[in-house]
């Protein structure tokens, strides 16, 4: 991180974070009541509307409609992943299960491609680091990389679709093929050159079920299709679906933090969460865009043990509790448009900074 964003977080008063705990534990406790209506309504409006674009006529504005609408449905039930990585083990086993079958599988996630990834990105003295798969600094310098990222949702969706209809099922002759598809080609991760850790005690313990469940499900649909008992067009339906759902999630995820760090960074837990975003903003732009919970990024970085559903009562306790919010107000955000113009922004400052330099020096 360089001088400037140093004296910016220097200006920052610090988190009462012994407050701030206190505060949190009134809203530590997980509601499966609302979790499985919220959760199973989210899936039925999306394949519901998946179903419609599938039997509507090929490239008609009334099935682009329907992809939108599927895939807004859809990125609220996906993103339940998040949640399904931060409950404790042994707890909502029947959630996950149900997850996996109707979300997970179908849209090529099954739930162990997030877990322990995700556990990562929260451990201390990984946040930031190379080690993290879900950073990349984006807000360091070459503002252009966003976009590219963003571009990418156009293209993993064919990806994924080799990696289990012919990787995985190609890893179950060739043995050594099974390590580096774990290694490079299980994760969720925003960070292409992520290289996973050995399968541990934070992954889902079902995770070769997972996987074989789900390559067995894409020969199933592929061999259906290719025989003509389903039509073409419903792949084009799910490309459109799950390509929409990862074009919307690439704009959270840029959304979600500054992306200030580059290299083995170490940060404290105070400067984890000013490196964060929360869009408390109550607009519905935002709500789809950053389904369950996930507007309050920061807050969750400062106790990710929070359920979504508690996310916001536990912003607006804090917001008002707090003996000094100033620093924990300092993260929000007006919208996710004022997100990225700021990550756009520092990003450029960034480059302006480093040429500066270089013409320092070569004088």
């Amino acid at each position: 991180m360089d001088v400037a964003t140093n004296r910016e977080e220097s200006a920052v008063p610090p988190l009462p974070m012994a407050e701030a705990r206190l505060i949190a534990r009134r809203f530590a406790e997980p509601d499966p009541k609302i979790y499985w209506p919220d959760f199973l309504l989210s899936a039925a409006a999306g394949w519901g509307a998946f179903a419609g674009a599938a039997l509507s006529p090929l490239f008609s504005p009334l099935q682009f409609a329907l992809i939108v609408v599927s895939a807004l449905a859809h990125l609220r039930a996906v993103l339940f992943t998040h949640e399904l990585a931060h409950l404790k083990k042994g707890t909502f086993g029947t959630f996950r299960f149900v997850w996996n079958i109707v979300e997970g599988m179908p849209f090529l996630v099954p739930s162990y491609s997030y877990t322990g990834v995700h556990i990562d990105h929260h451990r201390p003295g990984v946040y930031g680091s190379t080690r993290d798969g879900e950073y990349v600094s984006f807000g360091a310098g070459r503002p252009w990389r966003t976009v590219g990222y963003v571009l990418l949702s156009f293209v993993l969706p064919p990806l994924l679709v080799v990696r289990f209809l012919v990787l995985t099922p190609l890893s179950w002759i060739v043995r050594p093929l099974r390590s580096v598809i774990w290694r490079r080609l299980s994760s969720l991760a925003i960070d292409l050159s992520y290289d996973r850790h050995p399968p541990n005690k934070e992954d889902d313990e079902t995770w070769l079920a997972q996987e074989t469940a789900t390559a067995l499900l894409v020969i199933a649909v592929a061999a259906l299709i290719g025989t003509g008992a389903l039509p073409l067009s419903l792949a084009f339906v799910w490309y459109g679906v799950t390509a929409t759902i990862l074009f919307v999630n690439s704009i959270r995820t840029l959304g979600a933090h500054a992306y200030r760090y580059s290299g083995d960074a170490k940060v404290t837990k105070q400067e984890e969460y000013l490196d964060s975003v929360n869009v408390p903003s109550g607009d519905i732009l935002s709500k789809l865009i950053a389904p369950v919970g996930l507007r309050f990024h920061a807050t969750h970085h400062l106790f990710p043990a929070t359920p979504y559903h508690n996310l916001p009562k536990l912003h607006a306790a804090l917001e008002a509790e707090l003996s000094d919010n100033r620093a924990y107000l300092s993260t929000s955000r007006k919208s996710f448009a004022d997100a990225l113009r700021r990550l756009w922004k520092d990003a450029a400052a960034a480059d302006r900074r480093r040429a500066g330099e270089r013409a320092d020096a070569a004088a």
